[in-house]
This record gives C-alpha cells, structure tokens and sequence, in this order.
C-alpha cells in the first residue's frame, strides 16, 4: 500500500528538514583531524536526539576506539522483518579551502543546491533516511523493525568498527541492511549498486644517500631517488593504460553480457564526463569504456610524491629520498596481499640496484559484489521505480565503502545499496553540494521502501 500520508508529511516538512539538516552540516565533524573530536562528538549526539525524537529505544553512543558510532532501535513488530540502517556521520577535510565559494561549514543554498562539506558523503544521506522514518512513525506507522548505525570514521577506513560489530554481532542480527553510502548516476535515474570496488593503499620509499647531497658536487655520480621513483612509476602502466605489475590481471573477472547491457543502459558522455573531471581527454584502459573503466576494472593511481626542496626560491640538492603515496582500486576476487607482493615483484624487476627501496601497506579494504535477487532489493526497486517513475539501473561503483565486507563476513547479510548521490556532487572537493530536488526524491523514496520491506 503507498504511504500516502507519511510522502505528503514529508513534503509538508521540507522547510524544517533543510533547516535541520543545515544544522546537521554546520558541524565540522572531520574525523582525520584530532582538533576535531570534540565536533565528532557533537554530531554524534546531535544524531542520537534525532533518531530519539522518533521514539527509537536504545539510542546511545557506542565507543570504539576512536570516534564512537550512534545506535537506536525499533523493535515493535516480532512478526516483521529487521531491517538495518548504515550511514556515517564524518566527513573529509575542506583543502583547498581558498577555492570553496562560500565556507564550507556555513550551508548555502545557490538555486537548486545546497552547499557544505558532507552535506552528500554522507549527511544528506543518512539524514534522508532518518526522516524517512520520522514521516512513516508519524503516519502509516513503522510496520518493520529498524536498527540505525552510523559510524564516524568511514572516511578514514572504518578501522575501529569492524570489532564493534563482532562484538554486538547478536544486537545487529537482521535480515537486511541499507547502506546509504551510494548515489545514483542522473537526476532522473535512479540505481542500485551491486559492486564496490576494494582500495589497497601503499607508501613505496626509495631511498640512496644516507642525507641529501649537493647536487653539483655529486650530481652525475649518484642515482636521484626522485628521479628514479618517478621512473618505477612511469613503468607501471603501459602505452594503452594496462597496469604493468605481474599477475595483476589474473584474478579479474570478466564482465557478463548482462552487465555489459545494464552498464549500457545509463546515460553518459565521456565529453561530458572529460568536462566535470575539467581535463583536455580522457585517458584509461584501452579495449574497454569509460563506464567500465569506472567500476568494472582495477586501477593504480599515485596519490601524491615527496621528495627533497620543495620551498620557496632554490636548494640545488640532490635528495636522500623520495616517497609515493599509491592507492589501487581492486575489482572481486583481486587479493590485497597479492596485489601487495605484486608491487614488491615489479619492483625487484625494475629498480635499479643504485638505491634500495621499501613498500608500506597502509590500508586495505576488499572489493565486494552483492546479491541482486534478495525481497529487500525487490523492495528498493519498486520504491524507486514509484517515486522516479523509471526503472533502476543496477551499477558498479568505483569507490569503496570498506564495512560493507564486515556486513557480509560477520552478518551474513548482503546490503541494498541505495543512496542518492550524484556524481557532480564534489564530495571529497571544494564546493561539495547536494541536489535538493534529487534530496527530497531520495526521503520520499526511502519512505515506500521502509514500506515495501516490511511485506
């Protein structure tokens, strides 16, 4: 039955979810930056009265760690499915933060958007979801019984949460989750996400003098460490963007024809791509597009390269060191170890014994696929085809939300992956926004989904 009453709540109420939802965002809730606890803190409780105010029981911060993770339930209905609600509450750092047009604490409306960090990854989001539950408790009722879990480190890998989970594995036992974490690819078409792809994280150092070196004294008798760095690193693609670690390919899997359709299916221009990421061409893998470059194949991109003088004016030295930072973005069944020792080879075959060199793993997170034939995604397909009027696509997403591995190990239940996102957003960039339109689709949305999983 469509929830009449909790939709028209809901858009009865959208001064007053802007205005909360600006409140949510004003919070600096960055949870890399230690000056910032105390914000961390605050978001946190500003969630838990929230979801309080609904008459959820149990609502509480659950320590960790590091920052803790807000908890509530619903639990009315024995008869009823449970449903599990993700999302988190931190979010990146603002640099640059000369290029943000307005601060990005201060939320503002420009036409149709609404600017701020975090206000899509994840705020707006969880927020979405949140007062999807307030209308529905308001009204219809809530017919299904609810857990809310919203942690504050996703954006630093979630590292303290996964032991949470194991610990409270009996208190989250449900038959289904919603991971808010996720977008949709256009205004007017909605998606489910099946695919995450997994992030390994590595520091590769090479290092030749004991100190840095004057470079005209021994400049032409010594190897640069940068400048051989910089030439590993050339190597590790070839003239047609494929990857150059050995085996790197072995474990990748080959997309269906049924994927490939689905994939097909969205709308996209790679000029219109090539102007948002605002470059002269495109670049990737060739043999394949630029969607399935996106979500469907691995990457390795250099993050960033540290190395001797880099101040103002000049120091003609020749540095002891240098450092990359490299982050590969591994498909299903590409193993982090193995893609570590992967590098460790491609190094021991191609740099050159005038230095030496050492590679720390910082992070990994494994790549994830999820199933699409489940009654809680047949749920979120026609919630979204009501309240979009088009049928969803189901797609893979480049990005990596690490704990949706956690839900499937340690859970047994695999996510309906439905947030409402749009790839212009910014998040993680200056001027970050979120789509109010989009925003007000995605409440209504998550309304007869909250609905529809409860049948």
């Amino acid at each position: 039955m469509e929830p009449t009453k909790a939709i028209q709540y809901a858009r009865d109420h959208r001064a007053r979810y802007l205005a909360e939802l600006k409140d949510l965002v004003a919070i600096p809730s960055i949870s890399t930056l230690s000056q910032h606890k105390p914000d961390i803190l605050r978001a946190a409780e500003w969630l838990t009265k929230q979801i309080a105010a609904m008459g959820f029981k149990n609502v509480e911060l659950m320590p960790t760690a590091g920052h803790p993770v807000v908890y509530g339930e619903w639990l009315n209905t024995p008869s009823k499915p449970t449903l599990l609600v993700y999302g988190h509450y931190d979010v990146q750092p603002v640099d640059p933060l000369n290029e943000w047009t307005t601060p990005p604490f201060e939320p503002t409306v420009r036409g149709e958007n609404i600017y701020a960090r975090g206000v899509s990854d994840n705020k707006g989001q969880i927020f979405a979801a949140i007062k999807a539950l307030e209308a529905l408790s308001k009204n219809e009722g809530l017919s299904l019984n609810v857990k809310i879990l919203i942690e504050g480190e996703e954006e630093i890998g979630s590292l303290n949460l996964p032991p949470v989970i194991a610990q409270h594995k009996d208190k989250l036992k449900c038959d289904s989750i919603l991971n808010t974490d996720m977008g949709i690819p256009d205004p007017n078409l909605p998606a489910l996400t099946y695919g995450l792809r997994g992030l390994a994280y590595f520091e590769v150092w090479v290092y030749g003098s004991a100190q840095d070196l004057h470079s005209g004294v021994f400049g032409g008798s010594v190897a640069n460490p940068a400048a051989v760095l910089c030439e590993l690193i050339a190597g590790m693609h070839d003239a047609n963007g494929h990857i150059t670690l050995p085996g790197f390919y072995d474990k990748v899997r080959t997309l269906s024809d049924e994927e490939r359709a689905e994939i097909a299916r969205r709308p996209f221009s790679d000029d219109e791509w090539r102007k948002t990421a605002n470059v002269p061409q495109l670049f990737g893998e060739k043999g394949f597009t630029t969607l399935e470059r996106l979500g469907a194949r691995p990457t390795l991109e250099v993050n960033g390269i540290l190395s001797g003088f880099t101040g103002e004016g000049s120091k003609t030295v020749l540095p002891a060191k240098a450092m990359a930072k490299i982050s590969m973005r591994l498909v299903p069944y590409q193993d982090d170890n193995a893609v570590e020792e992967q590098l460790k080879e491609y190094l021991r075959r191609h740099a050159p014994p005038t230095v030496r060199w050492e590679v720390n793993k910082i992070v990994s997170t494994p790549a994830v696929l999820v199933k699409r034939d489940t009654p809680a995604v047949h749920a979120a397909i026609q919630a979204l085809q009501a309240t979009f009027g088009v049928k969803p696509v189901f797609k893979l997403e480049g990005g990596t939300v690490g704990i949706v591995s956690t839900f499937q190990s340690v859970l047994g239940v695999d996510p309906v992956q439905m947030g409402f996102g749009l790839p212009d957003d910014n998040f993680h960039s200056p001027n970050e926004r979120l789509h109010l339109p989009t925003h007000y689709r995605g409440i209504e949305t998550y309304i007869r989904f909250f609905a529809a999983a409860a049948n």
